[in-house]
């Protein structure tokens, strides 16, 4: 700590910190452009300048940059200086040469931070009249607009692209007054993270394309803090709405999760929020005629189909919240509820369950994965499934670069200096089936088959053991990676696992868990991460159910005639004819969805829910972290008519029916109490968020800036008079503008970002160094601590397989999982599919230019386009396992009859 005094006053500071940093922390206004909190400072702008002084008897000063300057003690600091103050508004003058000044037709006008360091450096005048720079706008993909000439010339966005992302794409071109920051030819930006660069540029020259098409200026929008649903990672975002369109999503930082930045699907892949020819009301499918029902009727026929029912099992749903599946579950029996999981990713979810609660392996956050000195990455393509993880492990690439047995005194936030105290040394292992795009910073990948997979763990792991291996014949190349993993593993301190179920291997899950217990045994400090398919995927496994697959064959046995499904397309798991066939032995089918799947037209009643924007609830995150999300809006304030509710409120609803409870109002608060005590472990959740009636100084908190507009002129395309404000009866938000506004001292989840004179997203500034570090959710497994003997024995490792064609998964960013699949976007991607084979197989299977494969499965015939790999194994075909007519029980299966066809 030191003592330094800033305009006169006296501050105990942090000597980690830059002089910038340090003042934005304490609420003193100083103007910068180039710093970022997680790009360090580069001094490009100049700024950021203050006066220091070098004792009290100096009159003058001296004008110093503050992002380059650190903290000593009984420095002398002036933010306010006339000199200074000139100095700034020149600068800014200096920066706005060439800007065009199109602030009313900018969608960055309001939400602007070279808006907000203007007004603050108070430069109000211009003076420059010559012709302006030109440049060419880009394509750069169908989420990010670019509009170069609003450009300064921070440096932010290659900084953060190139050297903090590890994009290959984009950089800066040009010299002097005709700096150009672009792709060197029109293209979509191949990075997983691109979209950042829209909140990571200070200025207009990359907006959000999507939020383009529903665009609203910020002040008039309705947020609510809510969570990613689309990996198991649980980044915090803001949603922010008007009229029930979800305008945009933003980042919420997080300071053990995402911090400041998101991936790309997490920004962009909501579209199908926005489907507006989505049901309205609940419908009956009857002798292919489509019945709209008002409330009471659907509750009613819903009520009596199941009191009738011989046989009944409710289907969750992985994309789900908590409190939806275990109303469902409450509704059909604890006896009768599904996972809505096939087999294998159900027992593979139960086992990472057990692995968190009792293993003694400790389960790192992303923030703590950066302070790991080795990776090995165990069948995980984790660019796609959890791109925030391959951020954060390219974090920890560069920190373990840079060659700590150097004796400097550099601070880390010292951007460029950092970058030349790195060395050449990787650290990152990849055992996968092909390639991905963390190999350019891997130091060795092994690709093989998931069989050899499990046989090199197994090997490495009786190393570390001292115990010999019992494979004689392994694969070509198999000995030297065993070897090369094993030092790097015996000479680290602080090493990390990171496996999960995408690979389909619960072998693969028990190998990585046997291989931390072992690390642990010869004193490395490990951390173990295993990745889940969806966002709540441990928390439905938490509530126990069976496999689909289970539910699948009592219905063949006869023994269910009722199902009731919940969030889930269960042709996304199932080959489609036997599906076809289950689907005809049940006499009645409750969907509970809000997207429209095939299911829909095969329901005998169908009711629409709200999709995350319109609800509240809990998921659980890979880590364990119960974590609570809130609506931003209901459909009901927009349309009094409309028949859209919650999940849980519908099924509780039909159950309180069913029971001959009438005018019951269950609330969010209602369903946490009854779940919590009817599942002891999930009871911590009662304290992951305040409920309905927290209060700040008898206020709720406000869901809209104070900047909004009144709610007349807000409706007014619906009626002149002001509608009153609803009451939320399920959380601690208010509709509008009313309530306290902005509780940064006293609450984790944020309705949207804003701080005197900080309009834009760079005002997380003004909030994260306070005491609250802005971490929400707990985490419900203590699993640091070491317990008893966790190890798994007798592994059965499959015979070889290596003469049949064997289908693996390949996965992608937007089509994948199956939220994305639903935006238009996305959608008119999907059928670009194909199956993924070695380059070997080339001539032999593409018979010309636009030759596709054709192949049996599972009783099907099934027919795509090629791409081809040098690293994936022979004999084995990769799927899009997920995607539309590709059902991910595929995994694994034997290929018949494969052909190359015209």
């Amino acid at each position: 700590m030191a003592i330094i005094y800033i305009n006169n006053i006296q501050y105990d500071v942090s000597l980690s910190n830059n002089l910038l940093q340090t003042c934005l922390s304490l609420k003193i206004d100083i103007p910068y452009f180039c710093w970022h909190v997680e790009l360090g400072s580069v001094g490009v702008c100049r700024l950021c300048a203050v006066k220091q002084f070098h004792d009290i008897h100096d009159v003058s000063g001296k004008i110093i940059m503050s992002c380059m300057t650190p903290i000593s003690n009984n420095m002398i600091i002036s933010t306010n200086d006339i000199e200074v103050s000139k100095f700034r508004k020149g600068i800014i003058e200096l920066l706005l040469v060439n800007h065009p000044h199109d602030c009313p037709i900018c969608e960055e006008g309001g939400n602007c931070h070279l808006q907000d360091m203007t007004v603050l450096t108070g430069h109000n005048a211009r003076r420059y009249t010559f012709p302006k720079r030109i440049h060419r706008n880009q394509y750069l993909g169908d989420f990010i607009q670019h509009n170069m000439n609003r450009c300064i010339g921070c440096y932010r966005c290659v900084r953060y692209y190139k050297d903090y992302a590890g994009g290959t794409d984009f950089g800066v071109y040009g010299i002097s007054n005709n700096i150009y920051f672009g792709r060197f030819e029109d293209g979509a930006l191949e990075s997983e993270h691109s979209g950042n660069l829209i909140e990571v540029c200070p200025t207009g020259v990359f907006t959000d394309k999507l939020s383009g098409t529903s665009y609203n200026r910020k002040w008039d929008l309705q947020y609510a803090p809510s969570l990613c649903q689309h990996c198991s990672i649980g980044c915090n975002i803001i949603i922010g709405e008007k009229y029930g369109i979800l305008s945009k999503i933003e980042n919420r930082y997080h300071k053990q999760i995402n911090r400041h930045f998101l991936c790309d699907l997490g920004r962009f892949g909501y579209r199908y929020i926005n489907f507006r020819k989505r049901f309205q009301h609940p419908v009956s499918y009857n002798d292919n005629k489509d019945i709209i029902l008002n409330e009471e009727n659907a509750i009613i026929l819903a009520a009596n189909i199941l009191k009738n029912a011989n046989g009944i099992i409710g289907v969750g749903s992985i994309r789900s919240s908590l409190e939806s599946n275990f109303a469902l579950r409450t509704l059909v029996g604890k006896n009768n509820f599904s996972s809505g999981m096939i087999e294998n990713d159900h027992q593979c979810v139960k086992l990472i369950i057990d692995i968190l609660q009792n293993s003694g392996i400790y389960t790192p956050t992303l923030l703590e994965v950066e302070e790991y000195d080795l990776v090995f990455i165990i069948g995980e393509d984790i660019t796609q499934n959890a791109p925030r993880l391959s951020l954060a492990i390219r974090q920890l690439h560069k920190k373990n670069q840079r060659d700590n047995n150097i004796k400097h005194s550099i601070p880390e936030w010292h951007s460029t200096a950092m970058l030349n105290i790195t060395n050449k040394n990787k650290c990152i292992y990849i055992l996968h089936t092909h390639e991905m795009n963390l190999d350019d910073i891997s130091a060795l990948q092994y690709h093989d088959s998931i069989r050899n997979q499990e046989i090199l763990l197994d090997s490495l792991i009786n190393k570390i053991n001292n115990k010999s291996s019992i494979y004689t014949n392994t694969a070509p190349g198999m000995t030297e990676y065993i070897s090369c993993i094993y030092h790097a593993l015996i000479s680290c301190k602080k090493p990390l696992i990171i496996s999960g179920l995408h690979s389909g291997s619960i072998n693969l899950i028990k190998l990585a868990t046997n291989l931390s217990k072992s690390l642990q045994s010869v004193n490395k400090d490990v951390g173990l991460i295993l990745l889940t398919s969806s966002a709540n995927s441990i928390g439905v496994g938490l509530l126990s159910g069976m496999s689909i697959t289970t539910a699948f064959k009592k219905i063949v046995d006869n023994k269910i005639d009722t199902l009731v499904i919940l969030e889930n397309d269960l042709y996304r798991h199932s080959i489609k004819k036997k599906l076809d066939f289950i689907i005809k032995k049940v006499k009645n089918i409750l969907v509970f969805d809000h997207l429209t799947t095939v299911l829909t037209k095969k329901s005998t009643l169908f009711f629409p829910i709200t999709n995350f924007v319109e609800s509240s609830g809990t998921i659980i995150n890979y880590e364990g972290r119960a974590q609570r999300f809130f609506y931003a809006c209901k459909p009901k304030i927009y349309d009094t008519n409309t028949s859209i509710l919650e999940a849980w409120e519908w099924i509780y609803k039909i159950y309180y029916k069913i029971h001959n409870k009438n005018n019951i109002n269950i609330t969010l608060d209602d369903v946490i109490e009854k779940y919590i005590h009817d599942v002891p472990i999930l009871k911590v959740i009662k304290h992951v968020a305040p409920n309905a009636q927290y209060k700040i100084l008898g206020q709720k908190i406000a869901r809209s800036p104070h900047r909004l507009s009144s709610r007349t002129a807000i409706f007014s395309e619906f009626n002149v008079h002001e509608p009153a404000q609803k009451d939320d009866l399920n959380t601690m938000f208010s509709f509008s503008m009313e309530g306290k506004q902005q509780p940064n001292t006293e609450i984790e989840y944020i309705p949207f970002v804003w701080s005197p004179g900080w309009n834009s997203i760079q005002a997380w500034n003004k909030y994260i160094f306070d005491k609250n570090d802005y971490s929400s959710g707990i985490r419900m497994f203590h699993n640091n601590i070491i317990k008893k003997e966790y190890f798994f024995h007798n592994i059965n490792i499959t015979d070889d397989n290596s003469k049949v064609w064997t289908i693996i998964p390949y996965y992608v960013l937007f089509g994948s999982e199956e939220l994305s699949q639903h935006s238009d976007i996305v959608r008119n991607k999907l059928s670009i599919v194909y199956a993924l084979l070695h380059e070997k197989y080339k001539n032999k299977f593409l018979l010309s230019v636009d030759g596709m494969i054709q192949f049996e499965c599972l009783g099907e015939v099934f027919q795509l386009s090629m791409k081809f790999s040098s690293k994936i194994p022979l004999k084995t075909l990769g799927l899009p396992l997920g995607f539309p007519k590709i059902p991910r029980i595929l995994l694994g299966c034997t290929v018949k009859n494969i052909r190359g066809v015209t």
